[in-house]
């Protein structure tokens, strides 16, 4: 009977932190980074600001807890490891249908000379991208669908930087088509 308890508690508590991270969401993408409060997420959860305290003690935490959800979405959505490039672009294409996420990642990107956790994060994020994305290149020269003197490693690190640069971009004229340029990126590089 306490095992069943235990179970539903914690099935409880991972609900609210799911729907936490919902509603912080949606004031970071609506409001940015600096004027998203914990109280006004609190208040959208429909929680007191203890009990919001309780799931994240700090704003970075909320935060950095967004972007790991969006980038498990990314991840599960787009099934990265088998398609690591076109799940770049398509990321980078939904995030231009999601402006404050843009923001969000770029505010936190800022942060990373000031915060270890936002430094953990992004070092992480990278690692595992230019990874998975060496393995594809280096598949498609095995395969022969990519240029054979492509050092993927570079390549990996270009078409990230393509990626972010064109995010910023975006954030300054959103008429920008950042998935077109990291795709036409990835079309120079790859073919003879």
């Amino acid at each position: 009977m306490t095992a069943q308890i235990n179970r539903n508690r914690y099935a409880k508590g991972e609900a609210r932190r799911e729907a936490i991270l919902a509603v912080a969401l949606e004031c970071f993408a609506e409001l940015g980074y600096r004027n998203t409060s914990m109280r006004e997420v609190a208040r959208r959860a429909g929680l007191s600001q203890a009990g919001l305290l309780h799931h994240f003690p700090a704003k970075e935490d909320l935060f950095l807890a967004v972007l790991r959800e969006r980038q498990q979405i990314d991840t599960r959505d787009y099934h990265g490891e088998a398609d690591a490039i076109g799940s770049l672009i398509r990321a980078v294409r939904r995030n231009a249908t999601i402006p404050g996420l843009v923001r969000l990642y770029m505010t936190l990107l800022g942060e990373v000379p000031y915060s270890d956790d936002a430094r953990e994060y992004f070092v992480g994020r990278y690692d595992l991208a230019r990874s998975l994305i060496s393995r594809e290149i280096e598949q498609g020269q095995r395969d022969g669908t990519v240029r054979p003197d492509l050092d993927p490693r570079t390549a990996a690190q270009a078409l990230i930087a393509v990626a972010d640069g064109m995010q910023v971009q975006w954030l300054l004229d959103e008429d920008q088509q950042m998935a077109d340029a990291v795709e036409f990126t990835w079309q120079l590089m790859a073919h003879q």
